[in-house]
């Protein structure tokens, strides 16, 4: 499954489903799909997100998963860089005072 998040403020925003939902639960959101969120609730939306990635990125300086990573062969996309789209998305939604929807 394919989520396409669309505002006017920006261009529309494809993901996979699987880390769609997964950004929409740390945003503070139930990850339904189709939904979407009201101007005034962007920014709330917005700081919930850049916290997730912000406890993310600290965590993973911690952890010994760069090990794993170079064990296994496979370099896996962090959160940071899977939520700076929807971030972005998320801010001109936010300074543009419009509404944010997704859909498959």
């Amino acid at each position: 499954m394919i989520v396409t998040f669309q505002s006017r403020a920006h261009a529309d925003i494809m993901m996979f489903g699987d880390i769609a939902v997964s950004l929409l639960k740390l945003m503070g959101h139930s990850g339904t799909v189709p939904g979407a969120l009201q101007a005034g609730d962007i920014p709330m939306a917005l700081d919930h997100l850049k916290k997730a990635v912000a406890i993310n990125k600290a965590v993973v300086a911690d952890a010994s998963d760069r090990v794993e990573e170079e064990e296994s062969g496979e370099r896996t996309v962090n959160l940071a860089h899977r939520a700076l789209p929807l971030i972005e998305l998320l801010t001109a939604a936010a300074m543009a005072k419009c509404d944010v929807m997704w859909d498959k």
